[in-house]
């Protein structure tokens, strides 16, 4: 059971949205206009976080844990100080970065990807 009764923080993002994108934004020009467009992108980027940010955090948890380190900046570290060069590791690394690069696009700009 959730604690909080409908919508969802995921259906209002999408009818604030839908909103800016079908009656704003036809209705403004220059600046406005602009503005409104970045909005609905920043909607879109925080629609695809909520879904998709849980399970993408769980699998670089899992991916750092694979390598030993507890977190990115354990993992810069381990990169910068060459503990992570060796041949074992170096595909494994260079994957976690590609995952990780991978996820905030698709939360970004997924269009990237294609």
């Amino acid at each position: 059971m959730e604690p909080h009764d409908a919508p969802t923080a995921a259906q209002l993002l999408a009818a604030v949205r839908d909103f800016l994108s079908d009656d704003v934004l036809p209705a403004v020009d220059g600046r406005v206009r602009f503005h409104t467009r970045v909005a609905i992108n920043v909607l879109g980027m925080v629609e695809r976080e909520l879904e998709l940010g849980p399970g993408q955090a769980a699998e670089h948890r899992r991916r750092l844990a694979e390598l030993g380190v507890a977190d990115d900046a354990e993992l810069a570290a381990g990169i910068r100080e060459g503990h992570l060069d060796g041949p074992e590791n170096r595909a494994e690394v260079a994957e976690l970065v590609r995952q990780a690069v991978r996820a905030k696009l698709q939360v970004a700009n997924p269009g990237y990807l294609a």
